[in-house]
């Protein structure tokens, strides 16, 4: 059994047609692949809930995706009920009598009363209870207290599943017997009409499968304001879709041939762990809108802002070990800091401001410091107190102790000082329960700081970003290794491997692949399954020799940016199994600009961070150029004397220029003459995140 494209989750009901506003206890169902979740779908009675799967399935059959539904109700009885009420343990015997009995429309269905005839057929008391209608029926109960069951009250998936209800309880909190009852017919007519395979009475062989699913099992209420059935079929569709194919077959091994099971009973930590992950990246995610040819940088950021997501999984690690990381949730103080008010300087404590004037306040006994637990200063007095040090109760103002002249049982100084002064405010820097550092956050050594002073212990954050480093191209030897004539030493490896560790993330050096494509697929493969993302430099372009992105475009996922930038202009993206690539330019230059211009901020996107807009300064020009409109141009620069000095040739085969420079000068797009003293845009290569 393969993985599923797609994945839809549904939130049945028992009851009646629930109304054209979206509300609580109806039918609610949403679908997601590869890690993104569309918005769920509000279905007012099983009618149209059988349609919209209906069309659903239909659909994804004729797109070839192959389909996992979830639905949260029980797909058997408890072990000897199949047998008692059709003769046979199959339990679609149960689908197959419930289908030819059970009568349904979106104002009225006979579930109480058919529940009441089976109950007959065991002696009256059970085993379904509750009456949910105005007028009594002869073998339906109304509580519990006057039921008999002649059949194990619950399965055993329920009595592994802490806080499940029984499939016989037919209305009240938690009940599931009346979506059973109800839910059955709808799955044994899809299930004949799309031959669809059903877990855990049969193998997951085909198109269309569906699986018992309690959202409870991993989720709580969810987050104020949202309709609790809506988020969590949102969450669990979410979460489902980011199983890998191995956990995913780990959680369907389930040996239950009668009663079923509740998919992932058992897998809980797995479960969660999905939960927590990224969305997986789509194969259209660089597509570029009809009609473009040259792409303007700012459109190519923005276009990448938009579309690039965290690729690496979530851990929860100790601070100790979180620095260089990237938090994949926000940080809320569990304490404030300062935790209570304090003195910011060595001094004495009273209550309230003083005007102008000379002040004698007594002394009271001790002295307040940093650790101690705070105590209390009498009415008017003051008292001797350290920076650092909780103020006392009775203490709201410090006057520095180079200002108080100090005898054995007074102190006295010159007003005015004002109240509050030389104190710090409890919580003035973070509140408890506040949002202390944002998710998106790259640790270091200040965001530390700021954990530990929280009480923070752990923190969720993001993998390390494993960024795969191939170099194409014939004319490529290895440093060290014997040129050929026509032949010349690989740069842009160690120059893109050694850009990867300082931007902090985890390089991996695939070496260097001649100009076979077959040979260059295999590299690819190789690559794609040991990082996140793929840099390659060379073939990036479109002639016979670039056969980067001829093997992204057979493989149906490239797209080749024409950038309107200076040096690079062919940037290579697409995908290849399921990974980003990065076609860069060949010649060293253009390919560092267009892996500072383009990737690093990518790359910090993946890895979990927030979208990074380098910071640029105006500065004056020591240069003068006069430069068409037409491409955003990036010069070699660096600051002397204050002044903008550009790199004497703006060839991309010249490598010495990158190491001269410490930054960029960015020229617009638009023509521009410049002359020396001319402002212009300086951005350090620090802020790209070296």
């Amino acid at each position: 059994m393969s993985g599923f494209d797609t994945i839809v989750m549904v939130d049945w009901s028992g009851g009646n047609d629930t109304g054209k506003s979206p509300r609580q206890d109806a039918i609610w169902a949403c679908v997601a692949r590869l890690g993104r979740a569309e918005d769920p779908v509000y279905l007012r009675n099983r009618t149209e809930a059988e349609t919209w799967l209906a069309v659903l399935f239909e659909a994804e059959r004729r797109a070839g995706r192959r389909v996992l539904a979830g639905f949260d109700f029980p797909f058997g009885y408890p072990t000897g009920f199949a047998r008692a009420l059709t003769g046979s343990d199959d339990p679609f015997a149960v689908w197959d009598w419930l289908e030819t009995r059970v009568e349904d429309s979106p104002q009225a269905n006979n579930r109480f009363d058919l529940a009441a005839s089976i109950n007959l057929q065991f002696g009256g008391q059970g085993p379904f209870w509750f009456n949910g209608l105005k007028r009594d029926i002869a073998g339906l109960p109304r509580r519990k207290d006057l039921y008999e069951n002649p059949f194990p009250e619950k399965r055993v998936a329920e009595t592994a599943a802490k806080g499940s209800f029984s499939c016989w309880q037919l209305g009240g909190t938690g009940a599931v017997g009346s979506q059973v009852l109800m839910g059955l017919p709808v799955l044994s007519r899809l299930r004949k009409r799309f031959d669809a395979a059903i877990w855990p009475f049969e193998p997951l062989d085909r198109e269309i499968a569906f699986v018992e699913i309690w959202p409870s099992l991993t989720l709580g209420a969810g987050p104020e304001g949202e309709i609790k059935d809506a988020w969590q079929v949102r969450e669990v569709a979410r979460m489902v879709s980011n199983l890998d194919v191995e956990t995913l077959h780990r959680i369907l091994k389930v040996d239950a041939p009668e009663e079923g099971w509740i998919f992932g009973l058992g897998h809980e930590a797995q479960l969660k762990h999905a939960a927590l992950q990224p969305p997986k990246l789509t194969n259209d995610c660089f597509a570029l809108p009809p009609g473009v040819h040259w792409t303007p940088v700012r459109e190519t950021l923005d276009m990448l802002e938009a579309r690039l997501a965290p690729v690496t999984p979530v851990e929860v690690v100790p601070v100790s070990d979180a620095t260089g990381r990237v938090l994949a949730e926000d940080v809320v103080a569990r304490r404030s800091n300062p935790p209570l008010p304090n003195t910011a300087v060595d001094g004495y404590g009273f209550a309230g401001g003083k005007p102008a004037g000379v002040h004698q306040m007594p002394l009271a006994a001790g002295r307040a410091a940093a650790g101690d637990v705070p105590g209390a200063v009498p009415d008017g007095h003051a008292v001797r107190i350290l920076t650092g040090a909780s103020l006392p109760v009775g203490v709201d103002t410090v006057v520095l102790q180079e200002d108080v002249t100090v005898s054995d049982t007074t102190i006295a100084f010159r007003g005015p000082i004002n109240a509050g002064a030389n104190t710090r405010r409890a919580g003035e820097d973070v509140v408890e329960g506040a949002i202390a550092l944002k998710k998106g956050t790259r640790i270091g050594p200040a965001e530390a700081a700021v954990l530990a002073a929280i009480g923070t212990v752990a923190v969720s954050v993001y993998g390390i970003l494993r960024v795969a480093v191939l170099s194409t191209g014939a004319e490529l030897v290895e440093a060290g290794d014997v040129a050929a004539p026509g032949q010349i030493f690989d740069a842009n490896r160690p120059m893109l491997l050694e850009l990867i560790r300082a931007l902090g993330h985890a390089p991996v050096d695939m070496g260097r692949v001649t100009d076979d494509r077959d040979l260059l697929a295999g590299s690819l493969s190789k690559a794609a399954a040991q990082a996140d993302l793929i840099l390659t430099s060379g073939g990036a372009s479109a002639g016979d020799e670039d056969h980067v992105s001829a093997l992204l475009k057979e493989a149906g996922a490239m797209t080749l940016w024409r950038i309107a930038v200076k040096p690079g202009r062919p940037l290579a993206l697409g995908m290849w199994a399921q990974t980003p690539v990065f076609g860069l330019p060949g010649n060293p230059v253009a390919a560092m600009t267009c892996a500072l211009v383009f990737a690093a901020p990518a790359m910090a996107r993946l890895a979990g961070q927030s979208w990074r807009e380098p910071q640029g300064f105006d500065v004056p020009a020591a240069f003068s150029k006069r430069k068409k409109a037409g491409r955003t141009e990036y010069l070699r620069a660096r600051i002397r004397n204050g002044q903008a000095e550009v790199f004497a040739s703006e060839g991309s085969g010249r490598i010495s220029g990158l190491s001269w420079a410490d930054g960029f000068v960015e020229l617009p797009e638009a023509a521009a003459e410049i002359e020396v003293g001319t402002l212009v845009r300086y951005i350090p290569f620090g802020s790209f995140g070296l």
